[in-house]
């Protein structure tokens, strides 16, 4: 079985330096997992690899999509695992680096996804049907069909509600039972998964305050503003986007700035907190927790004897 390597962990981590250098080291190439970064134009908000940084290494699934266009969990795992396939040919290591857990599962789990375009007309008319109806009214639909599945969701989750209720139609298989089905699978890689994180929550929240006014400084604003002045809509998924419907809201006046900062750093911490979550159901993966600064020099050590006790040289 192909081998890949795993950089994972909440936002504002370290995760991108990381790969940098362990790619450097293990003669690798980046593949990205985060849902965001696939849309051209969002640089800022989404905190991508900057030209130095993918200078350092090669990067991959960035920029592949316009933000007014559909982009799904199943064209990821398609067009991501093209690349690792075209890594790998050429006698290189994917390195799969991200905070979107859903994009690495799916990639490793060996799951066909059928993104067809039935589904794609039929996950569009769930959409209208979400907008019309409401979302209480969808989240009510959905928890008769699959109680366990419902019981998760809030009624403003309009991806995730759609999405289970697109598998249902299309399947006659509950979101819930589709999941563990997919578990059952086996994997499509050999994967040395690598968490990142701070020791301290405080600390991890701390860093992310300072990212989103980093972000706020490097334009973030005139970065949504030119997003909608192209006509990219408030409602498309690409705007739904922590950073991006916080600061869209405040451009048309329903927010005030300072408000929408905060709010920003606010969802950000609870999108990092949810992030943790998920990898901690990773239960062979190696957790690097940063005591202060990140030490990447000892964490690439440290990561590099790992990767390599995985069979992976």
């Amino acid at each position: 079985m192909d081998k890949v390597v795993i950089i994972a962990g909440p936002t504002a981590s370290g995760k991108t330096a990381l790969s940098v250098a362990l790619a450097q080291k293990l003669n690798g190439e980046i593949v990205s997992a985060d849902s965001m970064q696939v849309y051209r134009g969002m640089d800022i908000g989404t905190a991508k690899a900057t030209v130095a940084e993918r200078a350092g290494a090669a990067h991959h699934m960035l920029d592949v999509a316009d933000p007014d266009e559909p982009y799904s969990a199943a064209r990821y795992v398609d067009e991501a695992a093209a690349c690792c396939e075209d890594i790998l040919a050429r006698g290189k290591l994917p390195v799969i680096v991200g905070g979107t857990g859903l994009y690495i599962d799916s990639l490793l789990s060996g799951r066909s996804f059928a993104d067809t375009q039935e589904s794609r007309e039929l996950r569009e008319a769930l959409s209208r049907e979400y907008d019309e109806r409401g979302g209480e009214a969808m989240l009510d639909k959905l928890r008769r069909i699959d109680p366990e599945r419902g019981a998760k969701l809030a009624a403003t989750d309009r991806r995730r509600i759609v999405r289970a209720l697109e598998i249902y139609t299309l399947t006659g298989e509950t979101a819930t039972a589709h999941d563990a089905a997919t578990r059952a699978l086996p994997p499509r890689y050999d994967a040395a998964r690598i968490v990142l994180c701070y020791a301290d929550r405080a600390r991890q929240y701390a860093m992310i305050d300072s990212r989103v006014d980093k972000m706020v400084r490097a334009g973030l604003f005139d970065e949504v503003s030119g997003l909608l002045e192209r006509g990219v809509s408030a409602r498309s998924t690409s705007m739904q986007a922590i950073g991006y419907k916080e600061t869209a809201a405040a451009l048309r006046g329903e927010l005030g700035r300072q408000d929408a900062i905060a709010l920003i750093k606010q969802n950000s911490r609870r999108y990092a907190k949810r992030q943790l979550t998920w990898f901690r159901r990773w239960e062979d993966a190696l957790w690097i927790r940063w005591d202060a600064d990140p030490d990447f020099l000892a964490a690439r050590q440290l990561s590099t004897d790992f990767i390599r006790r995985c069979g992976i040289s």
